[in-house]
C-alpha cells in the first residue's frame, strides 16, 4: 500500500496504487474539497499540493495523480492549510472571502491550493507568475480579477515547513493490483519484462485519463518517477540529455535557456499543475500525432536513448514514429533520455501551435522550424509538423524549397506551396484537412515575417546571430 504524509499526518493507503487521489480522497477519506470538473486536468477544480524530497511545493490534479505516485511524498489538501498555517486560517484564504474572489465555491478550493503552492515558490510574486500560475484553474463566476487581487493582497508567503516524508514503497499491492515503482534502470528493466502489459507510467497526465475518464484501472503499473537514470539532465559541450522521467518543469530552465520558443510551446502545452507532473519521455511514448514536443524535437535533430536488458541504443527521434500510436521502442525497451543539439552559428528555431484555446489545449497543427542563414540565404532548413499526419514528421519538400533560397515572403510562401506533397491531413473535429493545410502554410510566412526584421538581408543576417545570445 502506499504511504505518504497527509496533512500533517501519516497516512497509509488502503486503495489500489492505480486508483486516482481525487477519488481516493473524496470516497475514501470525505476529503471533498479537490472536486471533480473536467477528470481531465483542464479546469483544476481537483488542484492539491505534492511535496517532494526536495520540499518543492508543487501544484497538481488530483484526477489525473494516481495513489501511487503520493507515496514516500507529502500532500496538502485544503482543509489541511489551517492547521499547516498554525492554527490560522491561511491570508489567500481570508483575501479571497474579503475581496469577493469566490462565488459559487465549486472552483475555489482548487484556486486556494495553487496560489499556495506558488507562495511557497522561490521566484517573485508578480502579476505574470499570478496569471501563470491559474492558468490551469478555470472559474465561470467571478471574472478572474479578485481572485488576481486576493492573490497580490496575501503576499502568498510561505508558511507551511514540509514534513519528513516515509521512505517510498517499490513495490505496493492492493486485491488484484500491482503498482511498481522502481528505483534504478536495472530494476525498471526486470519489471518490464516480468510484466510486460503493464501500463508504463510516466507523469500521467495523458495516460491517467484512462483511469479518470475512462473509468479502467490497469492490473500492473510500472511507475518511472523514481528510476534515478531517468531523472537527470546533463548538459555537455554540444547537447543537453533530459532523462525520460524528467517533468516539464524541471526541464523548462534549460529549454527556456537554449530554444526559448520551444519553451514557450511548453508553457502553453500545460498549466502547472500538468508540468509538475508530465515527462516529455511520456509525451513521446504515448506516439500521439498531436503530441506538442515531438515536432520541436525532429526539427531540432534530436537523438533518444533506449534501455533494454540487452543494452542500449540511440534512434534518431524522425525514425521512433512508425505508424499511429506505434514506435519503433521493443517490447523489453523503454526510452531512457532525450539528447538535444545545442544551437549553432546562424541557426534560428522557431514553434508554433494553432488550438481552439490558446493555452492547455490540444494541437490542431503545431509547427517547428530550424532554420540556418548565411548571407540572408537558407543554407539547411529541418521543418517538422504535428497535426498533418498519422505521426509527427518532417516536411522534406518544403524543406528543399526553402534551401538554398534568399530568406523572404516569397521563399516561405514557396515552402507552404511544397507542403501539399509532404502531408495529406484528415478532417476531424479540431479542424478540416484544408484549415490544417492552409495553417501549416501560413505558419511558415509567420515565421518568415517573425524573423526577418524591417530593413532586408542586413537584419535577417543580425537575428541569425543574436539568436546565439
Amino acid at each position: 500500500m502506499s504511504r505518504f504524509v497527509l496533512n500533517g499526518v501519516l497516512h497509509r493507503a488502503e486503495a489500489p496504487g492505480s486508483m486516482t487521489m481525487l477519488d481516493y480522497l473524496r470516497t475514501r477519506l470525505q476529503l471533498t474539497a479537490a472536486k471533480e470538473g473536467c477528470a481531465e486536468g483542464d479546469c483544476g477544480a481537483c488542484t492539491i499540493i505534492r511535496v517532494g524530497s526536495s520540499g518543492r511545493h508543487e501544484a497538481v490534479n488530483a484526477c489525473l495523480m494516481l495513489v501511487g505516485q503520493a507515496d514516500g511524498a507529502e500532500i496538502l489538501t485544503v482543509e489541511g492549510l489551517e492547521s499547516a498555517n498554525g492554527g490560522r486560517i491561511t491570508p489567500v484564504q481570508e483575501e479571497m472571502a474579503r475581496l469577493g474572489g469566490t462565488q459559487c465555491g465549486f472552483c475555489t478550493p482548487g484556486f486556494i491550493a495553487a496560489l499556495v503552492a506558488l507562495g511557497h515558490d522561490a521566484g517573485p510574486l508578480t502579476d505574470d507568475t499570478i496569471h501563470e500560475a491559474l492558468a490551469g484553474n478555470l472559474c465561470r463566476c467571478t471574472g478572474y480579477r479578485p481572485i488576481v487581487d486576493a492573490a497580490r493582497e496575501a503576499g502568498l508567503s510561505p508558511f507551511h515547513q514540509p514534513a519528513r516524508p516515509p521512505e517510498p514503497t517499490p513495490a505496493q499491492r492492493h486485491g488484484g493490483h500491482a503498482f511498481f515503482a522502481p528505483t534504478s534502470l536495472a530494476e525498471l528493466l526486470a519489471l518490464r519484462a516480468e510484466h510486460p502489459d503493464a501500463m508504463l507510467l510516466a507523469g500521467g497526465t495523458d495516460l491517467g485519463l484512462d483511469v479518470s475518464k475512462e473509468r479502467r484501472q490497469p492490473p500492473s503499473v510500472l511507475h518511472t518517477a523514481r528510476v534515478r537514470e531517468l531523472c537527470a539532465v546533463e548538459e555537455a559541450s554540444d547537447s543537453v540529455t533530459f532523462g525520460a522521467a524528467v517533468t516539464y518543469t524541471e526541464a523548462l530552465p534549460a529549454l527556456e535557456a537554449l530554444y526559448p520558443s520551444f519553451g514557450h510551446i511548453v508553457r502553453r502545452l500545460g498549466s502547472r499543475q500538468i508540468r509538475n507532473l508530465g515527462t516529455i519521455g511520456g509525451n513521446i511514448g504515448n506516439a500521439s500525432p498531436i503530441g506538442d514536443t515531438p515536432p520541436c524535437l525532429i526539427a531540432l535533430d534530436a537523438t533518444l536513448v533506449v534501455s533494454s536488458p540487452g543494452g542500449e541504443r540511440e534512434i534518431p527521434i524522425e525514425d521512433f514514429f512508425v505508424g499511429y500510436r506505434r514506435t519503433a521502442l521493443g517490447r523489453d525497451e523503454v526510452i531512457r533520455a532525450i539528447r538535444l543539439p545545442k544551437p549553432a552559428p546562424g541557426e534560428i528555431f522557431r514553434a508554433y501551435k494553432v488550438s481552439k484555446r490558446y493555452d492547455q489545449d490540444i494541437s490542431t497543427v503545431i509547427g517547428a522550424y530550424r532554420i540556418t542563414l548565411d548571407g540572408g540565404a537558407v543554407a539547411a532548413a529541418r521543418i517538422a509538423y504535428g497535426g498533418m499526419a498519422a505521426v509527427p514528421a518532417r516536411a522534406r519538400r518544403a524543406e528543399d524549397a526553402l534551401h538554398g533560397m534568399a530568406w523572404s515572403e516569397a521563399a516561405a510562401l514557396g515552402a507552404g506551396a511544397a507542403l501539399a506533397g509532404d502531408f495529406r491531413p484528415i478532417t476531424d473535429h479540431r479542424g478540416s484537412a484544408a484549415y490544417r493545410m492552409r495553417v501549416a502554410a501560413n505558419l511558415l510566412v509567420r515565421l518568415w515575417r517573425d524573423t526577418a526584421a524591417p530593413g532586408g538581408e542586413t537584419d535577417v543576417m543580425a537575428l541569425g546571430a543574436a539568436e546565439l545570445r
